[in-house]
């Protein structure tokens, strides 16, 4: 399935390349609503929220209340999680707040097993979607800006008790419209037995298809905004 994505900063529609590059950035709210009115699932992030840099709560109400959304940015609280879900979230997105920085090698230490549970607690395993992010091989966050000595691989399996689902990007292709890769996303897939949506760099409807195949969602957004990939 293929799952169009809405990305949110200082007030308008985004994509970025890399988590950092401003590439596309759009005040046509209502035009992308109505493109993606007849999908069964849409993902909404606030960037502003997942960076610490403000919200766009009113955005994201607005959108959550008119389009079946997955909601993920800011996500480290039970607070925040409450929030999304009244904003009318379907499914809430936790990343960032699922682990903790360290140096060690104990991999239990490196999850944050406390809120995890708290939030799975709240939401519902069937509501929370642990989103695992990875670059150069290693689980990152804070925008992508901190490594973990953690793989994608030990972070689904350590975190898979507490959601139904994960959401894996692979930001070493985000943004870059050549394609996404294949083999790591085969990897995380064999590594649990949740559900598996893809991101990152996933450009063409052929590679959709081959995640479909797999049983894996893909999310896609850079190749929607440039026009790359019609869906209409």
């Amino acid at each position: 399935m293929l799952i169009p994505s809405i990305d949110l900063q200082g007030g308008r529609v985004v994509q970025l390349v890399q988590g950092d590059k401003l590439a596309i950035a759009s005040d046509d709210l209502e035009g992308w609503i109505a493109k993606f009115s007849t999908f069964p699932k849409v993902q909404l992030i606030d960037l502003d929220a997942a960076m610490s840099r403000g919200n766009n709560d009113a955005l994201v109400r607005q959108i959550a209340s008119r389009l079946p959304c997955r909601v993920g940015g800011g996500v480290r609280s039970v607070r925040r999680a409450e929030e999304l879900i009244a904003a009318g979230a379907q499914a809430v997105i936790a990343g960032s707040g699922l682990f903790r920085c360290g140096d060690g090698t104990d991999i239990n230490q490196m999850i944050d097993h406390d809120f995890a549970r708290a939030l799975a607690d709240l939401v519902g395993p069937d509501r929370l979607i642990a989103a695992v992010d990875s670059k150069a091989g290693r689980v990152v966050i804070h925008g992508w800006k901190t490594s973990l000595p953690l793989t994608a691989v030990q972070a689904v399996a350590a975190l898979e008790p507490y959601c139904a689902e994960f959401l894996y990007t692979h930001v070493d292709r985000e943004g870059l419209m050549q394609g996404t890769d294949m083999g790591a996303i085969r990897a995380v897939a064999k590594a649990t037995g949740r559900k598996l949506t893809a991101a990152g760099g996933i450009t063409t409807r052929a590679e959709i298809d081959a995640l479909d195949a797999l049983g894996i969602d893909a999310v896609v957004g850079m190749a929607i905004y440039t026009g790359s990939l019609a869906i209409d």
